[in-house]
């Protein structure tokens, strides 16, 4: 079982690797061949109607808003959360399923001794390695194999519960790449911030002389980074949000799943 779970974080820190790095790919190549040539059209187009002296509006234009390098590191990050946590739902999609599986069947009325509990054990050992390592099988074979040395519904009663907290201190924390990633995000969107206001400082010489275009397009910089930050925060925290009222229910469901399928038979006498 512990190879399994060995296996199963060995494969989850490579999909992190390769996600990060499809990530990183795709954003940049849709960036460089759509997102940054039409920013630059659409200001080149602004460009010369200022300096033609007609009266326009300049649009809100999204390619604008997102054609930064902040911005782009913002996306690959949030791409990069959402198949972390997609991977990680996935998971606990395949564990909730097995919540309505028959794992151990006692009739109800029924009383199931010590020298039983072995019997009880067999078709959780018929699961496939995968399977066995999962909270809900793991859990019930730990109570059986429990309450079959020390003949105490007490042990197996606290052995459950351990099981099913440490579980939840791991998924917990599990989701600290996701959390830091939510962290970043804002972070990188206030560096652009600080960047496009440093730059349209830097530029105060060329407002002075009337010429604003320098400084409008390092504020905006500034501002659009921030914009984009915020709103990507706040899409990564509401799926992370989502994926741990997920795994908690899953833990909570499975330790339930215990008192009312097994637990509650178990006799010494």
């Amino acid at each position: 079982m512990s190879n399994s779970t060995s296996k199963q974080a060995t494969n989850e820190m490579f999909f992190q690797l390769i996600a990060l790095l499809l990530s990183i790919i795709i954003v940049h190549s849709i960036f460089v061949t759509v997102v940054r040539p039409n920013a630059e059209n659409l200001i080149r187009q602004h460009t010369e109607m200022a300096a033609a002296g007609e009266d326009y509006v300049v649009p809100r234009s999204l390619h604008i808003v997102l054609k930064d390098l902040e911005q782009e590191s913002c996306v690959i990050l949030m791409i990069w959360a959402l198949a972390i946590m997609g991977y990680k739902s996935r998971n606990a999609a395949r564990q909730r399923s097995m919540l309505s599986l028959p794992l151990v069947s006692i009739a109800e009325g029924s009383k199931v001794f010590p020298e039983e509990a072995v019997a009880l054990t067999r078709p959780l050992q018929s699961l496939s390695q995968e399977q066995q390592a999962y909270l809900l099988p793991r859990t019930l074979q730990t109570a059986l194999n429990r309450f079959q040395l020390t003949e105490s519904v007490q042990f197996a009663t606290e052995a459950v519960e351990s099981i099913c907290n440490t579980e939840n201190d791991r998924l917990d924390s599990e989701l600290s790449m996701v959390r830091y990633i939510t962290w970043a995000i804002p972070s990188i969107g206030f560096i652009g911030t600080v960047r496009g206001i440093g730059t349209a400082l830097g530029q105060a010489h060329e407002a002075m002389q009337g010429n604003i275009a320098g400084v409008t397009s390092s504020l905006g910089v500034a501002f659009n980074s921030t914009f984009v930050a915020l709103l990507i925060s706040m899409i990564v925290m509401f799926f992370m949000h989502q994926l741990q009222l997920a795994q908690e229910r899953l833990v909570l469901d499975s330790q339930a799943y215990c008192e009312n399928k097994l637990l509650r038979f178990l006799k010494t006498q």
